[in-house]
């Protein structure tokens, strides 16, 4: 049998010699050479230069509710969405806050003159929103597919109405003052605004009496843009030069940059706007009273065109009830996703109104 001890003792009166000290050496050089590559291989290197897109997008694997922009964690609570009443009559313009909205929608009140309502996440710093105008029923539906805190000045009769009826969680300047201030620079009706913080502030105060609504909203399904080379834009004719709307596609970003009137659309401080989508409801109109006031359909289904990734898609919208989310479904049946970010629906009552350009093959209603 060997004897391990005199083998052990033989082995270190070798590593007095220099043959194996150098042999000790070269033993050990290898085993701390094993041991560092064992260990590099557990190590992540989230800062590498060259490490794949995929892997950072699988670690931002959830999105925001309301903008679908994607997050390291879930939200433990679905955020609170802002519904601001945003004037957008010539002599509103510039307006402040809107390029900061996840969702803008577009529809004509009196006179066909289009109103804005701009729906701002809770937790977006906006300095200025506005100006802010009236509430009509269309966007008190609109409104409450969100849960939003309806932010607005007064309203027509048949508004207030059905704010009062449905208890929409409402935030009219009359009565709730502090949440508005009056712009000495502009007149009025056109000079109040408000902001994310004073929206937060009437919100916590409701939450803290027990008015604020339990937040059970739907979502929609998100994607990431995915840019192409060209793509369909879109002109959007509310009667008047001055409020007709062209979006243009922008391979570059994917998004589509909105012009005015043919100018640029820039809010007061000079940002543009820029749509990751562009949906366009048809959906049926009639004026109501002498004023002009208009009723607008929007609980059903109808004919719909969302531009998204350079793409002009065919479909419909469906709205079951005023409680439930809008949704757009291509002309297979299937429900769109949408890019995150901020979508601009264009809701007008005619398809006439609305032309689709470059490239040539891009659909038409």
């Amino acid at each position: 049998m060997t004897n391990y001890r005199q083998e052990l003792e033989r082995w270190f009166q070798k590593l007095k010699t220099k043959e194996g000290y150098a042999s000790a050496m070269a033993i050990a050089l290898a085993f701390a050479l094993v041991l560092g590559l064992y260990a590099f291989r557990g190590v992540i290197w989230p800062d590498r230069p060259d490490a794949p897109d995929e892997a950072r997008e699988e670690v931002l694997a959830f999105r925001h509710p309301l903008t679908g922009e994607r997050r390291l964690e879930p939200m433990e609570d679905y955020p609170l969405a802002y519904a601001v009443m945003v004037d957008h009559s010539v002599d509103a313009w510039p307006q402040s806050g809107v390029n900061k909205a996840f969702l803008v929608i577009e529809a004509p009140v009196e006179a066909g003159i289009p109103r804005l309502e701009a729906f701002f996440a809770a937790g977006t710093d906006v300095g200025k929103i506005g100006p802010v105008r009236s509430a009509r029923p269309y966007f008190v539906d609109w409104a409450q597919e969100l849960d939003a805190l309806y932010a607005h000045v007064g309203g027509s009769d048949a508004a207030l109405e059905l704010i009062g009826r449905t208890g929409v969680f409402d935030l009219n300047e009359f009565g709730n003052g502090a949440a508005y201030w009056r712009s000495a620079d502009r007149f009025a009706p056109h000079n109040a605004y408000t902001s994310s913080e004073r929206l937060a502030a009437a919100a916590k105060k409701a939450e803290d009496l027990g008015k604020a609504p339990t937040l059970l909203y739907g979502t929609w399904a998100f994607k990431d843009i995915e840019p192409e080379p060209e793509g369909a834009g879109a002109t959007v004719d509310f009667g008047a030069t001055s409020y007709k709307a062209d979006w243009t596609y922008d391979p570059k970003t994917g998004t589509y940059a909105r012009r005015q009137g043919g100018l640029p659309y820039q809010m007061q401080d000079g940002s543009p706007v820029a749509a990751a989508n562009v949906a366009i409801v048809i959906t049926q109109m009639k004026v109501v009273d002498a004023v002009g006031r208009r009723e607008v359909k929007t609980v059903g289904e109808g004919s719909a065109m969302v531009l998204q990734d350079g793409k002009a898609v065919k479909g419909t919208w469906k709205k079951p009830s005023a409680t439930e989310r809008i949704r757009f479904f291509d002309e297979n049946g299937a429900e769109m996703e949408m890019n995150a970010g901020l979508t601009w629906i264009e809701v007008v009552p005619d398809a006439e109104m609305v032309s689709i350009h470059e490239p040539a093959e891009a659909p038409s209603f």
